[in-house]
């Protein structure tokens, strides 16, 4: 059964850093990707990668704080963060598929349970 589970989250005051992982099990994806929700909000692309080559894009806002990369040995992917904000908080979702370069969570089909970030001010 294909499973994901994010691990890593919890509380970091505005400027640190955290970093996220996804475990994966029961098959590989094209892509895996990172998305966010805060509270009333919709979810949000934050970064993807593609499996095979670690090819990786992120949302514009992002770039350059958040840093995506897998071990493909261990079948995980890894979200980086630094230089953490307050509006960074959310819960963290851990997402994969075969589309790749997609930032549509409809492109992704297998979801883990997420991992709750908050960021203090």
């Amino acid at each position: 059964q294909v499973q994901l589970v994010e691990s890593g989250g919890g509380l970091v005051q505005a400027g640190g850093s955290l970093r996220l992982s996804c475990a994966a099990s029961g098959r590989t994806f094209t892509s895996m990707a990172w998305f966010r929700q805060a509270p009333g909000k919709e979810r949000e692309f934050v970064a993807a990668i593609r499996w095979s080559v670690g090819s990786t894009f992120y949302a514009d806002s992002l770039k350059g704080r958040f840093t995506i990369s897998r071990d493909v040995a261990k079948n995980t992917v890894y979200l980086q963060m630094n230089s953490l904000k307050p509006e960074d908080t959310a819960i963290y979702y851990c997402a994969g598929g075969s589309s790749w370069r997609s930032n549509r969570a409809a492109d992704y089909n297998y979801w883990g349970q997420g991992t709750q970030v908050t960021v203090s001010s």
